[in-house]
């Protein structure tokens, strides 16, 4: 170390040269580096100084197909064929109406055939089997059997009107789901194309930040402009820029949360039809209402559930009351297969009867009547939680009325109110437009600082985009008045 200082203090021609050359050189570097930063950032337009984003797709094999025309209807009866919740309510109602009919074919007359044999041995002495209940060795049971069950509960219908409630519950539940289902895909639906018109819209603002961006940098190197415009036109562009990033990253979202809902197969290759500005008329209060009254199906679920609460109730009292049952069987139970035959008491070569074989087909009959006596109050038990839910489903119809009230009033209110909002905010839009256009010319005048420009800019895209807003938020609160009164 010593000694290396002693060389650097000395000195040798050599090290002085090089020591000279290194600092000229960083020098010129430092001088000539913020000229040629500065004439890079002036030459450079602004839109180079960001990044794109680039946002990952799926590579499908039917991508180079044209796309499929998506509208509002094909939506609704795509997602019908994919939505698990609604297929189930759908089978759930198809399940109903097959146990109305069994429950229709549970009141009629059973008939049922049976064939059987019963082989005995023989004692060894009389052609009689072993067992007393067989009367030969042989026995042959051939029986048409008709059967029929009477109680209070099958002269009544009870069990077969629940069952129709039943299927009258299921079906509105269904139709729930279905309505459900129609104000899920509307939102979905037009939040793609919401997606879509502020894509636009933020693509336009872009431009108009980029054309903006020109127009001070140029006044700029002219001397008209300080560069405080400059400035803040490119602040303005750049935020514009980042919001174009956002708009499309919205886009691909709500296309995927629509392809899942529409198609059996993930499927990015459709476009959805915009018919937002087709603006669908709203009926009068009056026509409304009358609709909710008839087509309700909240309303019809909690009517059904109160109906079936009380056939439990009505179930729970017959079931004390005595059951009547009768079955009759005719064919043959005889020691041979067929009409006529010898008994096998008197021996197969035996004449028994001078009047020659005698006849094996006829019929018998059973009758029962059971009187239920003493259960330890197991039937009054079931008494007590049928009326008991009964209380409840009460209940929940007087609620359900009132609340179908209050949200026919407010599903109401809400379509009309965002109706209104949606014409407020295409004038809106309209005038915004104006005032940028007016603030363009005044600036390029010199009449109006740049702060004014961004004002505006920001002024039209708020108001298109709430323009958009509202017309979707009227859709939406059409499909959501829709679940009360049914399409119109």
């Amino acid at each position: 170390m010593k000694n290396m200082n002693r060389s650097a203090r000395r000195g040798s021609p050599k090290s002085l040269l090089g020591n000279s050359i290194v600092l000229v050189v960083s020098l010129a570097v430092g001088l000539l580096l913020p000229v040629s930063n500065a004439l890079a950032q002036e030459a450079a337009p602004a839109g180079t100084v960001k990044s794109e984003v680039k946002l990952m797709q799926m590579a499908e094999p039917g991508q180079g197909v044209a796309p499929i025309a998506v509208t509002l209807k094909d939506a609704l009866e795509r997602a019908r064929k994919n939505d698990p919740m609604f297929l189930g309510a759908v089978s759930d109602a198809k399940s109903a109406h097959e146990d109305r009919l069994q429950s229709r074919n549970s009141m009629l007359p059973q008939i049922t055939a049976t064939s059987q044999y019963l082989g005995t041995q023989g004692n060894d002495v009389t052609p009689n089997g072993r067992f007393v209940t067989n009367d030969g060795i042989h026995v042959y049971r051939d029986w048409g059997v008709l059967r029929q069950d009477l109680s209070p509960a099958l002269l009544m219908g009870t069990a077969y009107s629940k069952a129709k409630a039943g299927e009258a519950l299921a079906n509105a539940k269904a139709e729930i789901a279905r309505r459900g289902l129609a104000v899920t895909v509307t939102k979905n639906f037009y939040g793609l194309i919401v997606a879509q018109r502020k894509y636009a819209t933020a693509q336009q603002a872009l431009d108009q930040g980029k054309h903006f961006l020109d127009m001070t940098q140029s006044g700029e190197r002219q001397g008209q402009s300080p560069h405080s415009d400059s400035l803040k036109a490119e602040i303005q562009y750049r935020i514009q820029s980042q919001a174009f990033d956002e708009s499309r990253l919205s886009l691909e979202d709500a296309r995927l949360t629509l392809a899942v809902m529409l198609f059996p197969t993930f499927n990015e290759n459709f476009t959805a039809v915009d018919d937002l500005d087709s603006t669908q008329a709203l009926p009068a209060f009056p026509e409304v209402q009358a609709m909710a009254v008839k087509e309700n199906p909240d309303s019809r679920l909690a009517v059904e559930t109160a109906r079936q609460a009380d056939l439990d109730v009505k179930s729970a009292k017959t079931a004390f009351l005595p059951t009547l049952s009768f079955e009759t069987d005719y064919g043959i139970e005889a020691n041979q297969f067929a009409t006529h035959g010898k008994l096998a008491a008197c021996g197969l070569a035996d004449k028994c009867n001078t009047g020659g074989p005698l006849p094996n087909l006829g019929y018998f009959m059973t009758v029962a009547l059971n009187i239920p006596v003493w259960d330890w109050g197991t039937l009054r038990s079931k008494l007590h939680q049928a009326e008991y839910k009964q209380q409840s489903a009460q209940a929940q119809l007087s609620q359900e009325h009132r609340l179908a009230i209050s949200e026919l009033y407010a599903a109401y209110n809400e379509a009309a109110v965002a109706r209104s909002a949606a014409d407020e905010s295409r004038k809106t839009a309209d005038l915004a437009a104006e005032s940028l256009r007016l603030v363009n010319l005044r600036y390029q005048g010199g009449a109006s600082p740049a702060s004014e420009v961004v004002d505006a800019e920001n002024t039209l895209l708020t108001a298109r985009n709430g323009y958009i807003d509202a017309q979707a938020r009227f859709r939406t609160a059409l499909a959501t008045l829709q679940t009360i009164t049914g399409s119109f």
